[in-house]
């Protein structure tokens, strides 16, 4: 397992005076309305560079500390919250967090696979990833960007890895319970591609049950 801190990341940001739907005329500047917020901070109306944005987002995700520039003050924040438009996918909104460095907080950081597993590619096994991130307590300079997972150590189908199974790092601390699993190997299984049959059974004629009809028909026709 290996993990990555941040560098120190800057973005320029605006006080912002138009709210509600005034706030469009912005959108179309390229410019997208934020807020910031905290404990013990006065929230904050503030707009951003689209451009800009996205290449900070880029670097930093949701786990890098940004340093927005606003009226002559920087300010150490998380990216929280980007809202996008549901049909355009267009980035509407966006929520900042702001944090204090010296102030250990709780946060959630992606993990990445690495290695090959040989349960996976000699014996035909299946990796299941249960969870997506881990959760962790550390100063923010010390959250990295990712913590790695090392699947080289799967061998078999069934096993798999927990929390408790990962190197401790001096910088974090993991809140998981331990027992939490990242990845497993299962075994793969074919699906049932056959196509539905019908089950009712169709009527069968002996020939002894022909000839009775036959004589049954013919005797109708007498009488009639």
């Amino acid at each position: 397992m290996k993990d990555k801190t941040n560098k120190k990341i800057k973005l320029s940001a605006n006080i912002r005076n138009l709210k509600g739907k005034k706030t469009k005329k912005l959108r179309k500047q390229g410019i997208i309305p934020a807020n910031i917020y905290g404990s013990d901070f006065k929230s904050l109306s503030i707009s951003v560079n689209l451009k800009d944005f996205f290449k900070v987002y880029k670097t930093s995700k949701e786990t890098g500390i940004v340093y927005l520039e606003v009226d002559k003050k920087e300010i150490p924040v998380l990216i929280k919250n980007v809202q996008k438009h549901p049909i355009t996918d267009q980035i509407i909104h966006i929520d900042f967090r702001k944090i204090d460095l010296k102030k250990k907080l709780e946060t959630e950081v992606p993990i990445k696979i690495v290695g090959q597993s040989e349960a996976v590619n000699q014996k035909g096994g299946v990796l299941l990833i249960q969870s997506n991130s881990i959760k962790i307590e550390a100063f923010p300079e010390d959250i990295p960007q990712e913590i790695e997972i090392d699947i080289t150590k799967l061998k078999e189908i069934g096993q798999e890895i927990k929390i408790s199974d990962l190197q401790k790092s001096e910088k974090y601390e993991f809140k998981d319970e331990s027992n939490k699993i990242i990845v497993s190997i299962i075994e793969h299984k074919e699906q049932d591609t056959k196509p539905e049959t019908s089950t009712v059974t169709p009527e069968v004629i002996s020939e002894k049950k022909a000839e009775e009809k036959k004589e049954e028909n013919n005797s109708e026709n007498k009488n009639n």
